[in-house]
């Protein structure tokens, strides 16, 4: 218990943060962005042009199955999605031994863009082609963005290996798919802030997959499906619109409950040994309590 509280610290949104390379925000009240409709149809579009491809590759891809697609959207729908972004002062800082990111799921106070983004991935036609792509039965998109909607890192940030939460908040469907699409221009390998996967798991090396502009990655997630953030080495920020998919069926039938659990990277020992007894913590409060000790504030509230 002691150790799960001294590991986790949420701050608020700092008084001043260095933006880096990002673009200036448009106008809240300009009405020239797309809606959520003609994202959707780009997106479904896009992908039913790849559908082959993306079945193939998803299934073949080992341990923890995946997908990537890139030139997702028009180049100048991606760039207006970046420049959309709230400013990091206006997001919210998670710091702690088991991640470093700044994130924002109360879509209302952002620009209209970034919420048209993240829901364009729930419309029925995406949803419908993801679940050809993947084989996965009965995909529900989360309206309620329990653990999705933007983040941002920069120099420093780092997301550690971890498997993610079971299940949805109510703990009634099974989380089953991750949806990470990076918008952040000029963003490569050398920058950091790659998705590791280890499908080995941490004794061996991570597939690592930059976080390129325009690229979406499409992830099995269950309860050996570890994966992490690198830590960023440049400056600028690295930006994801992330959406989950649940279901009824887990996405392997041996998969059990599990909460969030952080590992440390494989150089760091202590860290290592430090997290998993916050693991442990964590764990049996969850049994103690169904529906943990407090309200998840990573929820969207309308």
């Amino acid at each position: 218990m002691l150790v799960c509280c001294a590991l986790t610290r949420v701050l608020q949104p700092p008084p001043c943060v260095n933006e880096g390379f990002r673009a200036p925000i448009a106008s809240m009240n300009a009405p020239t962005h797309p809606s959520r409709d003609e994202l959707a149809r780009l997106i479904a579009s896009r992908l039913t042009s790849d559908l082959e491809r993306l079945s193939a590759e998803y299934r073949a891809s080992g341990a923890i199955r995946h997908a990537i697609i890139d030139d997702l959207l028009p180049p100048e729908t991606a760039q207006a999605i970046f420049d959309a972004f709230p400013p990091l002062s206006e997001m919210v800082r998670h710091v702690s031994l088991r991640e470093s990111k700044s994130i924002a799921v109360q879509m209302n106070r952002y620009h209209p863009l970034t919420e048209e983004a993240i829901y364009a991935f729930q419309d029925p036609s995406v949803v419908k082609l993801i679940a050809q792509i993947t084989g996965l039965l009965g995909l529900e998109p989360d309206s309620y963005l329990y653990a999705g909607g933007l983040s941002a890192m920069q120099k420093g940030d780092y997301l550690n290996p971890h498997i993610d939460n079971s299940h949805d908040k109510d703990r009634r469907r099974w989380r089953v798919l991750n949806l990470l699409y990076y918008v952040t221009p000029g963003w490569d390998e050398t920058a950091g802030g790659s998705l590791e996967l280890w499908p080995q798991g941490l004794s061996q090396p991570p597939l690592v997959i930059p976080s390129r502009q325009n690229r979406l990655v499409i992830m099995e997630t269950h309860e050996a499906s570890w994966h992490s953030v690198n830590p960023l080495r440049a400056e600028g920020t690295r930006t994801c619109v992330s959406n989950y998919y649940f279901s009824e069926h887990p996405a392997r039938t041996q998969d059990r409950f599990h909460i969030t659990f952080f590992r440390g990277r494989p150089e760091n020992r202590l860290q290592d040994l430090a997290l998993r007894l916050d693991g442990y913590a964590r764990t049996g409060l969850r049994k103690l309590f169904r529906q943990g000790v407090r309200e998840n504030p990573h929820v969207y509230k309308r």
